[in-house]
């Protein structure tokens, strides 16, 4: 695999094991606004996109208003109510530090605001190690390309010397509408059968396999 200078990241899924806690806030919100509760599945599926589009997918039945109110419910579920742990993935802090030490321009593409972002950042330590963000409230959501474009732009590095890492179809349909070569990874929300879909140059199930794709 030829050496990428930008690597960009997905969040939820890629980098964090938050998919419980996603779910079981979502799941409560549902409850305190006494609307049918959503699996387990069907919260995993609309993982990575912005809660202004995902929340109409979960809850067609509810009006826009509700589903103001259940992002609220949601988002302070997240930050303040629910405590399900939501570590780095094993390896992930060891393989972020060695690929910033190697020169590397790292950066995020992720579903969260860019406050949920940087509060996540700074509980992890990696904040530094990144050289540009966006967040969900920062450009369309996926799989719009557009939070990519402006990375791209922002930091005038070419497409072709770029590579998308994402664990859903939503983060490597986002790269293959710009031209982006993508990655996909098995530990997140969707399985090798749905991100080949989505024409990844690789697809890896540890972080290992991950880091040695990303050959320092």
């Amino acid at each position: 695999m030829k050496g990428y200078q930008l690597i960009i990241f997905d969040w939820d899924g890629t980098l964090m094991d938050s998919i419980q806690r996603i779910v079981s806030c979502m799941q409560k919100a549902a409850r305190a606004c006494n609307l049918p509760e959503p699996s387990s599945e069907d919260v995993r599926d609309i993982i990575g996109l912005s809660l202004s589009v995902a929340m109409p997918r979960l809850f067609p039945q509810a009006v826009p208003e509700q589903h103001q109110i259940l992002i609220q419910h949601y988002s302070n579920y997240y930050k303040h109510l629910d405590d399900t742990p939501t570590p780095l993935f094993p390896g992930v802090d060891d393989m972020m530090r060695q690929l910033h030490a190697a020169g590397k321009s790292l950066a995020v593409a992720t579903g969260k605001s860019r406050s949920g972002l940087e509060r996540v950042l700074a509980e992890t330590g990696l904040g530094g190690l990144f050289c540009i963000r966006r967040g969900a409230d920062e450009a369309k959501s996926k799989p719009d390309p557009l939070m990519l474009k402006q990375i791209l732009d922002e930091l005038a590095i070419p497409v072709e010397q770029s590579v998308m890492i994402g664990d859903s179809v939503h983060d490597l349909a986002m790269a293959r509408a710009i031209g982006m070569d993508s990655i996909g990874v098995t530990w997140g929300v969707h399985d090798r059968l749905l991100l080949e879909q989505h024409q990844p140059v690789t697809i890896v199930d540890s972080v290992a396999d991950l880091h040695r794709h990303l050959h320092l």
